[in-house]
């Protein structure tokens, strides 16, 4: 008992502290700390700490809007790198944002071309390190096959079945692509592809926040049920942010594209 009692002592001014900020600066486990408080005293106030935050969150969620759950990434480290997961989660966001702004414009330019993949004899290429891709007027854009003319009629079909509505017209080496008159049609048309874009973007999302979920989830023989269940609440927290940014980009685009 006296043993613990010293452990214990070291606690309440971890309690005045008002985050995770450090774990450093924890005190060690005086020499014969109990095993049963948690592998000393360092452990042992960092399961207070969370034990504390969660009754404090559970408690804000009674009754009105449930605060959000800030965890410290060094405190858990060992469980989750949560810098990892949210970057993750950024990637699938920025990747959509790219995506828009290569695929789904009425603005005509020679990048809309690079991102189509190519089949080839060799594997898949972007027809832009295939072909030299250039605009000749706002409504017509060249691709000289120059460097790869054994690629010319694998390109055309590449740019043929993009799904944008282009009809190429070929000259030896080189790819002529008319850009058609934009419609009300064609814009609407480009309204459902983002809209679709989006939900993909949104199912890579959940799988990065389900196997974050997961991992922590092989941790519950490390940490406590309360240290878990706050790691998931921060994990679809963090899901729900990038989700809402998504709409955002959405709504934005489908004003550009309908106006």
């Amino acid at each position: 008992m006296a043993m613990a009692l010293r452990c214990f002592r070291h606690l309440p001014s971890l309690l005045h502290r008002s985050s995770f900020a450090t774990v450093r600066g924890l005190p060690q486990a005086p020499a014969g700390c109990p095993a049963l408080l948690l592998d000393g005293c360092r452990q042992c106030g960092r399961q207070v700490l969370l034990t504390r935050q969660l009754a404090t969150k559970k408690a804000k969620g009674k009754g009105q809007s449930q605060a959000r759950v800030n965890i410290s990434a060094a405190l858990v480290e060992d469980v989750i790198n949560l810098e990892e997961t949210n970057e993750d989660m950024q990637a699938v966001v920025e990747a959509l944002k790219e995506d828009f702004s290569r695929n789904l414009s009425v603005r005509t330019s020679p990048g809309v071309l690079d991102h189509i993949i190519v089949m080839t004899k060799d594997g898949k290429f972007p027809l832009n390190q295939l072909g030299q891709i250039s605009q000749k007027s706002p409504q017509l854009l060249v691709v000289n096959m120059t460097n790869f003319p054994e690629s010319t009629a694998a390109a055309t079909k590449a740019i043929r079945e993009s799904g944008m509505n282009l009809n190429p017209e070929v000259d030896g080496t080189i790819i002529r692509v008319p850009i058609p008159k934009v419609t009300r049609e064609h814009r609407e048309s480009l309204a459902k592809l983002a809209k679709q874009s989006t939900n993909k973007s949104k199912e890579a999302l959940r799988k990065v926040r389900s196997k974050s979920i997961n991992q922590v989830k092989k941790s519950k023989n490390k940490v406590s049920e309360d240290t878990i269940w706050l790691l998931e609440k921060q994990i679809q927290q963090m899901a729900d942010s990038a989700a809402a940014e998504m709409d955002k980009l959405l709504a934005a685009k489908t004003k550009e594209l309908l106006g």
